[in-house]
């Protein structure tokens, strides 16, 4: 999707900055909504230092793989805020329908489904539309003609590709995440001397 250079924030501190807004907000409410709910409310365990300590973990967690990443509430919100301020959260929100949709048992649910995606995400000047081949777009076309749970196979496959080379290896070097991480590794040591919650802007 075509956007214009003066949408995205001048500098590399104000994108630093933005992240971790976003991150702080994430981290105890998921901003997602219902369309990509499988995300829902975060868990946010500050309160109890055994808690506190499983999630610094979790955040270390994130850096040994893009799977352990996506497979945590708190690193797809955390990696969904950094999207954000690089304008490509649609790659994730597709993502995430695509996983939903594979859950769906009605055939005539799936179908409607299917077309919802299709629309949002998918055909040309599509709100949210994600970065495809044209050959996948027209090959996903077809599929809907006889929706399943497999419909969205190559395209979801081709997007979680272009995160995992693209985004994900940005998402471990920015600063956000940095701070994030460095705390996680303090936390783990001693939880109640770190506050992850709030990640510090050194």
């Amino acid at each position: 999707m075509c956007r214009t250079l003066a949408a995205f924030p001048t500098t590399c501190l104000e994108r630093a900055k933005e992240f971790k807004t976003r991150l702080g907000i994430f981290l105890h409410k998921s901003e997602l909504g219902s369309d990509a709910g499988s995300i829902g409310k975060l868990e946010w365990a500050s309160k109890h230092s055994k808690d506190s300590r499983n999630f610094s973990e979790d955040v270390l967690r994130w850096r040994e793989s893009f799977d352990l990443l996506l497979s945590s509430k708190n690193g797809v919100a955390a990696f969904h805020a950094f999207l954000k301020t690089e304008f490509s959260e649609e790659n994730l929100e597709f993502w995430l329908a695509c996983e939903e949709f594979k859950k769906i048992r009605s055939a005539s649910k799936l179908a409607s489904r299917a077309h919802r995606i299709f629309e949002e995400f998918i055909c040309s000047e599509a709100p949210k539309e994600v970065n495809i081949d044209h050959e996948t777009r027209e090959l996903t076309r077809t599929n809907l003609q006889a929706a399943s749970a497999t419909c969205f196979d190559m395209a979801q496959g081709k997007t979680r590709t272009l995160m995992e080379k693209d985004s994900y290896p940005r998402f471990l070097k920015s600063p956000a995440y940095r701070d994030l991480a460095s705390q996680a590794s303090a936390g783990s040591a001693s939880p109640s001397s770190c506050n992850v919650a709030e990640p510090s802007h050194t």
